[in-house]
C-alpha cells in the first residue's frame, strides 16, 4: 500500500514540472533576434557649385637683369677693401684704395724732396650703383693690373623673376598678365608679366618671361617660385571630388554611383569637364545640391547595389 502512494506521488511531481516547462505564456515573454542591416559600407557626398580653373604650374626663378663690375683705373696694391660679400652697398660709397706702383716706390723720395707736395699716389675707386656684392676677386694687399675686375654688384632695381614658359602655352599670356608667385617659404607675391627674352632654350623650347614684382623683401638669386597660369575658367559649374567619379580601364567611360533611397544606390553615366587636382566637372546629366553620390565604397558595386551609408561629407 505504501510502495503505490510513493508511486503516484512521484507521478504528480513529474506531471507538475513537465507542465510549467511548457508554458507557452514564457515563449511568448522571450525576446526575439535582431535582424542586422545589410549592404556595402559607403560614405556620401553631395555636388558642389562654384568656380573651376584649368591651370599649369610652371618654375620662376629670381634673377637680377643687371650687374655693375668695380673695376681697376690704374695698376697698384690693394691698400684697403671696404667691400664684403653679401654686402648692400649705395652708389658712390668707397670699396677700394689702390696705391700706384710709382708712388709706392717713389712716394717716399717725393715728399723729402718737398713736403708741400703731399704725394700719396693712391686711387679711390667707389661704386658705380646700388646693390649686393655678390663677388669679390682680391683682398687687401693683393696686387691688381688696369682694368681688372674688382667685384660684381647686382643692381637692385632690376631684381625680376624669369617665368620659364614652353612655347605651346604662350596664347594663354594675355589672359595671366597679373599672377601670384609662390615662394618655397609659402609666402606669395604679385606680379605682373612683362617683356619676353628674344631666345628659346634649344633642349626645353622653353622661353624665359620677366615677371616685376614689388616687393621690399630681400629676395636671393636663383630662387625657385611656382606660378599658376590658367588656361580656362568657368564659374558657377556643378563638380564632384574626383574619387566619386569611376571609369573603365580605357578611361573612355565614365559614371557615378547615386542613391536613389536610403540603401540602394545606381550607376549614372556622366560627362566630365575641367579638372582640378582634386575635383572633375559634371556637364551632364544635372545634378543638384541635395542628390547624395557614392565618394567611398564605390568601386566594384553592380548598377543597383544595398549601401550601408556610416558617414556623410561635406
Amino acid at each position: 500500500m505504501k510502495l503505490n502512494q510513493i508511486i503516484l506521488t512521484s507521478f504528480f511531481f513529474v506531471a507538475v514540472f513537465a507542465s510549467c516547462k511548457s508554458d507557452p505564456a514564457k515563449k511568448d515573454t522571450e525576446p526575439q533576434e535582431k535582424t542586422e542591416a545589410t549592404g556595402t559600407p559607403v560614405t556620401i557626398i553631395s555636388p558642389e557649385k562654384g568656380s573651376m580653373s584649368d591651370a599649369v604650374e610652371l618654375n620662376a626663378v629670381s634673377s637680377f637683369l643687371l650687374k655693375s663690375f668695380v673695376k681697376a683705373n690704374t695698376g697698384g696694391y690693394l691698400q684697403t677693401v671696404n667691400a664684403q660679400l653679401g654686402k648692400y652697398v649705395s652708389k658712390g660709397q668707397e670699396l677700394f684704395v689702390i696705391k700706384t706702383k710709382e708712388s709706392q716706390s717713389l712716394g717716399n723720395t717725393i715728399n723729402a724732396l718737398d713736403s708741400s707736395l703731399h704725394f700719396e699716389g693712391v686711387i679711390r675707386i667707389k661704386s658705380p650703383g646700388s646693390g649686393y656684392i655678390t663677388q669679390l676677386n682680391y683682398r687687401a694687399g693683393d696686387y691688381v693690373q688696369d682694368g681688372e675686375q674688382l667685384a660684381t654688384i647686382t643692381d637692385t632695381k632690376s631684381f625680376v623673376f624669369l617665368l620659364d614658359l614652353p612655347y605651346e602655352l604662350k596664347p594663354f599670356l594675355p589672359n595671366n598678365n597679373e599672377v601670384q608667385l609662390k615662394l618655397p617659404d609659402g609666402t606669395f607675391l604679385n606680379g605682373h608679366i612683362g617683356a619676353a627674352m628674344p631666345s628659346v632654350d634649344a633642349v626645353s623650347q622653353t622661353q624665359s618671361f620677366i615677371i616685376k614684382v614689388n616687393t621690399d623683401k630681400q629676395i636671393p638669386e636663383n630662387l625657385i617660385a611656382k606660378v599658376s597660369l590658367i588656361k580656362r575658367s568657368k564659374i558657377n559649374t556643378t563638380s564632384l571630388p574626383k574619387a566619386a567619379v569611376l571609369s573603365n580601364e580605357t578611361q573612355s567611360e565614365f559614371w557615378i554611383m547615386k542613391l536613389i533611397d536610403s540603401v540602394t544606390a545606381v550607376k549614372v553615366p556622366v560627362h566630365r569637364g575641367l579638372e582640378t587636382t582634386d575635383h572633375v566637372e559634371i556637364l551632364s546629366p544635372l545634378l543638384l545640391p541635395t542628390d547624395k553620390i557614392l565618394l567611398t565604397g564605390n568601386y566594384g558595386l553592380s548598377d543597383t547595389a544595398k549601401v550601408m551609408v556610416t558617414e556623410t561629407k561635406k
